[in-house]
């Protein structure tokens, strides 16, 4: 059976970037599951898998403008650190979320000064082209 719209997909994949990083993988869990074409996985991937059959195996690249997009700098803020609640020491890499009126977005520390942290409202995959290779498990 192939991939088409409204078919239940199961697929193994590892998602690396091009110094070799794997940024999501489903080794040694179950298959990742989804019904083509509901955009529930990136939309550049997601028209690569058309058409695959069960145990067919691909390698897509999907270009960062079609994942999450270039980095924006203005997306990079400084914030004072009693914004955060008390509880948490602020470190560079840590990731956080921040509440806005519609959603809790995640964010990463990039610095930390004594009396502000820079914050990255970027992606973390921003910028970064994204290498899959996936094995179509399961089509029904």
């Amino acid at each position: 059976m192939k991939v088409e719209s409204g078919k239940t997909v199961q697929m193994h994949y590892v998602g690396r970037l091009d110094d070799g990083t794997i940024f999501d993988s489903s080794e040694g869990k179950e298959p990742l599951e989804f019904v083509f074409g509901e955009g529930s996985i990136i939309p550049a991937l997601e028209r690569e898998l058309e058409g695959m059959e069960e145990g067919e195996k691909k390698q897509v690249v999907v270009k960062a403008e079609d994942a999450y997009g270039q980095r924006n700098p203005e997306a990079v803020q400084k914030v004072s650190k009693d914004q955060l609640p008390p509880e948490i020491e602020p470190k560079v890499g840590m990731q956080l979320l921040a509440q806005t009126q519609t959603a809790n977005i995640p964010v990463t520390i990039i610095e930390v000064e004594e009396d502000t942290i820079t914050i990255d409202f970027n992606h973390p995959l921003a910028g970064k082209d994204l290498i899959f290779d996936v094995e179509i498990v399961k089509v029904s």
